[in-house]
């Protein structure tokens, strides 16, 4: 590309300076010939005024003026023959026949000649031959346009110049949003590109930008989903996995009842799989407003079996003047989700769920008899691997609890304690 927009321009060059310099390397070749001519009318007018008072006295002038090397002066008698100075020995006929005050042209193929005639007023007594060799013309000229050639020249390599410049300028920008481009299909969404300070190729460049954040965006959300949904439903499938290993491990357990209490463990998987995709995608988890009172209730249910495997307790202790406070379920369903599973994992003892009014929220301590967390961590900080704290899990419960206006805090590191406070409505 570089080369054709260089070949475009000194095309364009070479065009312009063509039909600017023709003409005038013509109109200057026409001015040097009639600036020639110009002059030996005037060296042959001088002459004729210098030999005019002799010839009329009818004294033969004894010399000719001076004139310039290359410049040949003579005086003829009125019958064509060589009085004084150099030419040819007798006039040309035609040249014989002029007339006093008239100016006669009379070229050769080597010389430019005029003839002027010496009178006094009614005769011709004398005629003036002045000539050049037309070779002084051509001198000339050719100086000049070697000169014209030159600029021209010059010019031509100031605009090759000038566009390799401006190529290079213009297929730079050009050049990297390619390979931008390739990097993007190639999977890299970091890509950015530079801006160049031309509008048409910077306007490219920011949606290719936009394009790869958008990416990015979409990406680091299904990413996102993916672990988040694997930690989430880890301990709902546990819980599931529990209870069908029960039912087939008691003699003369009630199947259907165990069946049915499988397929609401389903329902509640399929439930929080709707909860993280709208997450994922930035929208409001469905699922309404509900109870606060029936939301623990679940939690409670669900959560009993897994702390008993291990010898532990769960307690929910609800204050009466909230258990009826409205909230939202799928919220409150997925941080609590997270917190008694952290507590399962890296806690001890006891679980205690306490509930409290503190105005228009309601706050929601998850506490355990754990050894606590060290002052010098940040449980929320999201990492890629859970050996060195809490991960995934707690990160996507401060999310989730922004989400909804609310906050979600290590009220205390020992023993562990977790706050959510948590907006009401009605």
């Amino acid at each position: 590309m570089r080369g054709r927009i260089v070949a475009a321009t000194l095309l364009a060059a070479v065009l312009a300076i063509t039909l600017f310099g023709v003409p005038l390397a013509v109109g200057v070749a026409r001015y040097y010939l009639d600036d020639e001519r110009a002059e030996l009318e005037r060296l042959a007018d001088a002459t004729a005024l210098a030999v005019a008072a002799d010839m009329v006295r009818g004294t033969p002038p004894a010399a000719l003026p001076g004139t310039e090397e290359a410049t040949v002066v003579a005086l003829y008698r009125p019958d064509g023959t060589r009085l004084l100075g150099s030419g040819p020995s007798t006039l040309d006929t035609a040249m014989s026949d002029v007339d006093v005050g008239q100016v006669l042209s009379a070229d050769t193929d080597d010389d430019l000649v005029l003839a002027v005639a010496v009178g006094d007023g009614e005769r011709v007594l004398g005629i003036v031959r002045a000539a050049t060799p037309r070779t002084e013309v051509y001198q000339r000229t050719a100086l000049t346009w070697l000169g014209m050639a030159a600029l021209g020249a010059l010019a031509i390599a100031a605009t090759w110049a000038i566009a390799r410049r401006q190529a290079r300028g213009m297929t730079t920008p050009l050049e990297d949003l390619s390979a931008a481009a390739t990097r993007l299909g190639h999977g890299d969404f970091t890509v950015r590109t530079n801006r160049s300070g031309i509008p048409e190729i910077d306007s490219v460049g920011s949606s290719l930008d936009s394009t790869a954040q958008r990416l990015s965006d979409l990406l680091a959300r299904e990413r996102a989903f993916s672990a988040d949904a694997s930690h989430q439903l880890r301990t709902p499938l546990a819980g599931l996995r529990l209870q069908l290993e029960s039912a087939l491990d008691t003699p003369g357990a009630d199947l259907p009842a165990a069946i049915t209490a499988g397929l609401t463990t389903t329902d509640r998987l399929e439930r929080t799989i709707d909860d993280l995709l709208a997450l994922a995608r930035d929208t409001r988890p469905d699922g309404g407003i509900a109870p606060l009172r029936g939301q623990l209730a679940e939690l409670e249910q669900d959560w009993h079996g897994l702390l008993a495997e291990q010898g532990r307790v769960l307690r929910v202790a609800v204050q009466p003047d909230v258990a009826d406070s409205l909230v939202s379920a799928p919220v409150l369903r997925q941080i609590m989700t997270v917190l008694l599973d952290n507590a399962l994992r890296h806690g001890r003892g006891t679980v205690t769920v306490g509930v409290r009014d503190v105005g228009a929220a309601v706050a929601v301590d998850v506490t355990d008899e754990g050894a606590g967390i060290d002052q010098d961590t940040d449980p929320f900080r999201r990492r890629e691997d859970t050996v060195a704290g809490h991960g995934i899990g707690l990160a996507l419960a401060r999310r989730l609890a922004e989400a909804e206006g609310g906050r979600l805090r290590l009220a205390r590191p020992v023993p562990p304690t977790f706050t959510l406070l948590l907006p009401t409505f009605g």
